[in-house]
């Protein structure tokens, strides 16, 4: 290597040594004696492109937040010290400085992310307040089955959130891990008495269910059927046994009430049918009864009524489906008599007669006077007067008109 070869950031002797220049001088970085000067210098520029990418590299990662402030610092002060003493050639101290630029991103995002930090704990203590809220509100519940999911939900989002200062974090945690500790005290509870009432009432449905199997056969129709309503409300009482036993001893219950009642209503059928010429001995009294309506002689309907009710009474009992629909249609006819009967003891009232009587002539008064009155003011031309007295004229001659048909009515 027989010549010198330069660069502005460096140069190579004539033996292959290659020098960098910085602003405190030159100093050595090697040597490449097997090749040419320009070799040697690119060798050793390669280097510093090599340095200034990593630089370059890492200034991208800060900007983009890919490194957190910490991480960066280190990475920063580890490239620093690469290239603070790097065997290279180039601007070494514009490397340095660009790193030394980044000291204020990193200290931008580590505020940036303080703040972040700060307002998730913020937030993460509003979150926990209300989980530790409504965890309390649900220890006081008695929402046994929805209580308990949501109580596991809300420990799920717990577990989720950010913790907050240690001493903060335990109080908020202790107050939400009794009220569940709570409920999960009185859930058991409850489940335990409703176990105890379970067992209590499939003892109780087991005695109704063998009463009522005893009464399937009976024939003492009204007394039986009103032991089975009996039992029925005793079962109603009761309350759920445990589920499986329940169905079961329903069905033992249920087919025996549907024995008993099947039974008396088959023979209730037959006794139908022997009431059936009864039957059609009442719907021709019916026919008698409601042709009396409508009443024009009170008297005479009331004797031919009470002769056909004792004829109803002779002629027996007709089929259940028919009990009803002929007691009513006896009954209107019996209503109709009595509300005729009724109208003319009104109609004949001696006092009802008096007061109508007393009110006609005091409407009749009444009017004279005010006809008096109107003709006094038609003398002195008071219209306002006249046109008052008119209305009050014409609204008092309807009265009176009302007052009359009621006293004729009354007299008739």
């Amino acid at each position: 290597m027989s010549a010198q070869q330069e660069s502005p950031w460096g140069r190579v002797t004539e033996d292959g040594t290659v020098f960098v220049r910085t602003s405190e001088g030159e100093r050595s970085v090697g040597q490449y004696p097997e090749g040419t000067p320009e070799e040697a210098l690119k060798f050793f520029t390669d280097r510093y492109d090599a340095l200034s990418f990593e630089v370059e590299l890492l200034e991208k990662r800060i900007r983009s937040g890919a490194l957190s402030p910490d991480e960066a610092t280190q990475s920063v002060r580890t490239v620093r010290d690469q290239v603070q003493d790097a065997n290279a050639v180039g601007d070494l101290e514009a490397l340095l400085r660009r790193l030394d630029g980044t000291t204020e991103v990193i200290a931008t995002q580590r505020e940036a992310r303080k703040a972040e930090r700060a307002a998730r704990v913020a937030e993460s203590r509003t979150r926990k307040e209300a989980i530790v809220a409504e965890a309390e509100k649900l220890a006081t519940s008695t929402d046994w089955r929805n209580g308990a999911n949501r109580l596991r939900d809300l420990l799920e989002e717990w577990k989720a959130l950010p913790r907050l200062d240690k001493s903060e974090d335990d109080a908020l945690w202790r107050r939400f891990s009794t009220a569940r500790t709570t409920y999960t005290r009185h859930r058991k509870a409850h489940f335990s008495a409703q176990h105890e009432k379970r067992q209590a009432a499939q003892v109780v449905k087991e005695r109704l269910a063998t009463e009522a199997e005893s009464l399937a056969t009976s024939t003492d129709w009204g007394a039986t059927a009103g032991r089975f309503r009996d039992l029925m409300r005793d079962w109603k009482a009761a309350g759920p046994a445990p589920r499986d036993a329940d169905e079961a001893l329903w069905r033992r219950f249920r087919g025996a009430q549907d024995a008993f009642f099947g039974a008396r209503d088959a023979a209730n059928a037959e006794l139908d049918k022997e009431f059936e010429a009864n039957a059609e001995v009442k719907e021709k009294l019916l026919v008698e009864a409601e042709a009396l309506v409508p009443v024009t002689d009170v008297e005479a309907a009331k004797r031919a009524f009470r002769e056909i009710a004792d004829k109803w009474d002779e002629a027996g009992k007709v089929p259940r489906d028919k009990i009803k629909p002929f007691e009513s249609r006896m009954r209107k006819v019996e209503q109709a008599i009595r509300s005729v009967e009724d109208e003319q003891w009104k109609k004949s009232d001696p006092e009802k007669s008096a007061r109508a009587d007393d009110m006609v002539g005091k409407l009749e008064q009444a009017i004279a006077d005010i006809e008096a009155d109107l003709a006094a003011a038609r003398t002195a031309q008071d219209a306002r007067k006249v046109k008052d007295l008119e209305e009050n004229l014409e609204s008092r001659k309807a009265f009176l008109e009302m007052a009359r048909r009621a006293s004729q009515d009354f007299s008739g």
